[in-house]
């Protein structure tokens, strides 16, 4: 398949993929410039919590170029669903199990997780 093909935007799928890595980027630009994002994995109590926040910002740099450009799609899929995973489970400590995002709670990161497995299944 033509590279330019990853990018034909009347294929819903490859909508939903780089849909799914675009949404990394703002994640990787806070763990950059925004210095309170460190302490987020200091609440997660991750341990060096700068070590493991430059660890999350590689590998969601990494999942962003796979997913955005289209490539091994299905194994970058499924490690960024387990990526959301991971990071439901850390919102879901930080919170106290608060659902709802907008108050804080890990619901975007199981619909994003869940979105990475649909693109990972088509793959």
């Amino acid at each position: 398949m033509p590279v330019s093909e990853n990018f034909n935007l009347l294929n819903e799928f490859n909508i939903l993929r780089i849909v799914c890595g675009a949404f990394f980027i703002p994640h990787i630009y806070a763990k950059v410039f925004v210095p309170e994002a460190l302490g987020f994995f200091v609440a997660a109590k991750f341990r060096p919590p700068a070590t493991w926040m430059y660890v999350a910002m590689t590998i969601e740099t990494v999942l962003a170029i796979g997913l955005i450009f289209g490539i091994y799609t299905s194994y970058i899929a499924w490690v960024a669903a387990i990526h959301m995973a991971v990071a439901g489970a850390a919102v879901y400590r930080v919170t106290g199990g608060k659902w709802l995002w907008n108050i804080g709670g890990y619901e975007y990161c199981v619909f994003w997780s869940i979105c990475c497995v649909v693109v990972a299944m088509h793959g």
